[in-house]
């Protein structure tokens, strides 16, 4: 059977081109933008909410909102992609799909753009400059995004948009952080963070990434002041090894592990820091790495998470070294005002000149840094606020457990990051541009004020509080909180946000404005935020609402460079998606998108892109030869079944079988199955066989019963192969239908607001249908091969192979005069003509006996024995060769073989 053959295609019949016919050539460049106009005017995709509550189901997808933080990249292209496969069959399998779009322009990825745009540092500004700053420069962006994702025809409803940082969303989100205080799941307190030097400010745990780095491994003598035991000798010294010799001046104790005997002796003693002078008790505790340096291990408040724990464990003092913005404090003596890298060069040195350096070396080593600027992330005791997490991680892994995992696989992820939570979630941020907690204090006492729910969204900074008095002291000064949340805190609510959350003040309960929508069906995302997004949307959606927020989640990998590389900028392999769509067709580059199971990473190549772009061609011929060889699609009337030619029963069986097979698959989101299987059947059994079949049949026909079978199944097949591709294809398809089946009237009669198709119940010999086609194929090539025209008369064919009622269907087909089929198979000689070596392996291990080998090949002396090749004196395994062998037919007429035939023809 062909695979990529072109019949059906160029050879166009005689009949006459109708005035509307399709033109000869597709044209993307003036469809694809006719279209993307025409959804968009037509309101083509927005939610029908009627139809939703009439049928009380909607299908919800809450997806993605991008940061505003650059431009769109081939990530972007996929991920929408993808989730637009999804909306466009759903749109056509149930009765109303809410596919929104968001943008998120709330944090400090925004604030970083403008910052970088403009060429200016937030702190030059008052907060409310600044935010206008960014709110101009993310509009822009905003614009672009908008054009961007219309360009790539994802089916929005632009209807429903929102915005990280608009005030239904600030309300929303302060809402949320109002319900959680109430429930005791928030807390305020001053405590060891995680902060960003560079960004100034506090960010959560899942913001940190790993990075490796090249620093310096110093060992340092420590003056040993006394034992546990008693004094220590005057010059009695220990080594500590550290990478952060700047946190010196932080140093509060020295830690030994219970098991090391050599420095047991130690453990209640205190040490001198040198050049700082402060000594420090020396402290036994198993967290010290006994494999790392010298064993002994400084703990400094604070250079990491163990030191946290010693510090929380053991009671210990607090030296603050390290400010807000990297730099050395007043504790640091002279290194006060330098930042952290020239004070570690400048106390090496001096730790060097005192006689307290014993070595310095080159390391390598993995540290965390903020995942928005790569900047090493300090730890600084500050006052922020946070979400209760750690005490209900079973809860939220349950909760996971709840929803539908694409691919099941990417479960672990979730689980993983749960099970390695450390810290409860930081909420606040001490940024600029970001929605306001909600919060005053009493300047007397320090009693938290929350905002009024009716009054939200509110700014502390501008706004009253919602007392005169404080309910605790009676106090009238209030201090305004002028901390914002973290970005990920809004960015949860989506679902919430989608579903028109909100505090109804009569009722005195939360509700929501389309109840419809919650549980959403679906979260599409990438699996590198799924500790970021997917995990806290679950934590505080389970917490307001006591649900988790989706039925399924669907999770997509990246797309890397050519070389299996994550793209970058500072690589210089990043795609944008224009020049993508600029040198081919959008459906091009969808089809591509599908190309891939979900969650896998996987490189961008052109290959998928031209394979495409050839598909799109394939499509229009193939539309174009069936509008030639057709009547009127609405005169045209179903037969009675018993009316049906076998061969046209055997196209809408076969077509049956597909659409169940394609509904099963976009129901588990198994695109590139999906997109392969339906390729494969329109272009081989389709295009290459039941197409040709029905050209010869109509080219034949005098108009009766045989021609209205075949022009029946030619346009039931082929309207259904345009709506089993729309999710893929939307603009060739949708050009198609309007060119073929619209019905004209006032709206736009779209090919993607039709019914998904559905199975007809017609059965047939599948099997032997598809062996029919094989023997069709096979005579057609044969006729081809020896210059016979494709209507040329062959006296006789004998085929073996089932074929059972399909017979007169080959016959007419391939004009045979006798066809007989055989029940058993012709006489066919099977000879060995030769052996193929595999000199990669042969050579290696046979060296200069090659040469007898291939000589003893050559005159026919070998000999196959029990899977091994006997030849020249040696065995060669089964791996090293393969037999060559050819099949011959001595009787009357030409042998031809095909997978599951043997065709005699005389």
């Amino acid at each position: 059977m062909s695979t990529d053959s072109d019949a059906g295609d160029a050879d166009a019949p005689d009949a006459r081109e109708a005035d509307d016919a399709l033109p000869g050539e597709y044209d993307p460049d003036e469809v694809e933008s006719k279209w993307q106009r025409r959804w968009v005017e037509e309101d083509t995709y927005a939610y029908d909410r009627e139809a939703a509550l009439d049928a009380d189901t909607a299908f919800s997808i809450d997806t993605p909102p991008p940061t505003v933080s650059g431009d769109l990249h081939m990530g972007h292209l996929y991920q929408f992609t993808l989730q637009d496969f999804v909306a466009r069959y759903h749109r056509m399998a149930d009765p109303a799909v809410y596919f929104p779009f968001g943008y998120d322009d709330n944090g400090i990825a925004s604030e970083r753009l403008t910052e970088r745009e403009l060429g200016i540092r937030h702190q030059d500004f008052t907060r409310r400059e600044f935010q206008e700053k960014c709110r101009e420069v993310c509009a822009d962006y905003e614009d672009a995004f908008t054009d961007d994702v219309q360009s790539l025809a994802v089916s929005v409803d632009w209807d429903n948009t929102y915005k990280t940082i608009e005030p239904r969303v600030q309300r929303i989100s302060q809402l949320s952080f109002i319900d959680l205080y109430e429930q005791g799941r928030e807390y305020r307190q001053r405590a060891p963070t995680i902060w960003c030097p560079d960004c100034e400010t506090a960010i959560s745990q899942v913001e940190q990434e790993d990075a490796d780095k090249h620093t310096k491994f110093n060992d340092i003598h420590f003056d040993l002041v006394e034992t546990g035991e008693g004094p220590a000798d005057e010059d009695a010294t220990f080594t500590i090894s550290t990478t952060r010799p700047e946190l010196l001046p932080a140093c509060v104790s020295v830690f030994v592990h219970p098991d090391d005997e050599e420095n047991a002796h130690l453990v209640g003693g205190t040490a001198r820091v040198p050049i700082f002078g402060q000594e420090v008790p020396i402290i036994e505790d198993e967290r010290v790495d006994l494999e790392t340096g010298s064993g002994i291990v400084m703990c400094c408040t604070f250079g990491d998470q163990t030191d946290i724990e010693w510090y929380q464990a053991h009671d210990l003092p607090l030296r603050i070294a390290i400010d807000e913005s990297g730099t050395m404090t007043d504790l640091a003596d002279d290194y006060e005002g330098m930042s952290t890298e020239a004070a570690r060069a400048a106390i090496i040195d001096d730790l060097d000149d005192v006689g307290a350096l014993v070595e310095s070396r080159n390391h390598e080593h993995t540290v965390q840094v903020h995942e928005r600027c790569e900047t090493e992330v300090e730890y600084l005791v500050t006052e922020q606020w946070y979400v209760e997490m750690l005490d209900r991680t079973d809860e939220y892994l349950e909760a996971g457990r709840e929803m539908d995992w694409y691919p099941e696989k990417m479960f672990t992820r979730y689980q993983h990051w749960i099970e390695g939570l450390e810290w409860d979630w930081c909420i606040s941020r001490q940024r600029d541009s970001g929605i306001p907690i909600p919060v005053w204090y009493c300047d007397d006492c320090g009693e938290t004020i929350m905002a009024a729910k009716e009054a939200l969204p509110v700014d502390p900074l501008a706004d009253d509080p919602p007392v005169d008095a404080c309910p605790e002291c009676g106090a009238s000064d209030f201090r305004p909180e002028e901390d914002v949340f973290d970005t990920w805190a809004t960015s949860s609510l989506t679902p919430l946000v989608n579903a028109g959350w909100d505090w109804d003040a009569e009722a005195e309960e939360f509700t929501m404005e389309r109840p419809e929508l919650y549980q959403f069906d679906l979260r599409p995302q990438g699996h590198d935020i799924i500790s970021f997004w997917l995990f806290h949307t679950v934590v505080k959606c389970y917490e307001h609402t006591g649900e988790v927020p989706f039925e399924s989640v669907m999770i997509n990998g990246m797309v890397l460079d050519e070389n299996r590389e994550a793209m970058s900028k500072s690589k210089g392999n990043v795609i944008p998606p224009e020049e993508v769509t600029a040198n081919f067709p959008v459906d091009a580059a969808r089809y591509w998108a599908a190309g891939t199971s979900i969650g896998d990473d996987f490189p961008y190549k052109e290959g998928d892109l031209e394979a495409g772009e050839r598909l799109l061609q394939k499509l229009w011929n193939a539309s174009r030869l069936i509008d030639q060889l057709t009547g009127e699609p609405e005169s045209i009337e179903q037969p009675a079944d018993e009316d049906l030619a076998a061969v046209d029963r055997w196209m809408l069986a076969e077509l049956d079988d597909a659409v169940a097979s394609l509904t099963e698959q976009f129901e588990a989101y198994e695109f590139s199955k999906a997109r392969n299987e339906l390729r494969s059947f329109f272009w081989n059994s389709f295009c290459d066989d039941y197409l040709e079949i029905a050209k010869q049949r109509l080219d034949d026909a005098d108009g009766g019963a045989d021609a209205r079978s075949t022009e029946y199944a030619l346009l039931t097949a082929h309207q259904t192969f345009l709506k089993l591709f729309a999710p893929f294809l939307p603009h060739v398809t949708e050009e198609l239908w309007q060119r073929l089946y619209a019905d004209g009237g006032d709206g736009l009669d779209s090919v993607h607001t039709t019914d998904w198709p559905e199975t007809r119940g017609y059965e047939a010999d599948l099997a032997a249908g598809e062996t029919a086609m094989e023997v069709i194929a096979a005579l057609r090539r044969y006729k081809t091969d020896n210059g016979l025209a494709l209507n040329a008369d062959l006296d006789r064919v004998q085929v073996y192979g089932t074929i059972a009622g399909f017979e007169d269907a080959v016959a007419e087909a391939m004009h045979v005069a006798e066809l007989e089929t055989l029940d058993e198979a012709p006489e066919v000689t099977t000879e060995v003509t030769g052996v193929d070596l595999d000199y990669s392996l042969v050579g290696p291990e046979y060296g200069s006996e090659v040469g007898d080998i291939d000589a003893a090949i050559e005159s026919g002396e070998f000999e196959e024995v029990d899977g091994k090749l006997e030849v020249a004196g040696v065995e060669l395994d089964s791996e090293m060769y393969e037999i060559e062998e050819a099949r011959t037919y001595s009787g009357d007429g030409e042998m031809i073989e095909t997978e599951s035939a043997v065709l005699i023809v005389g």
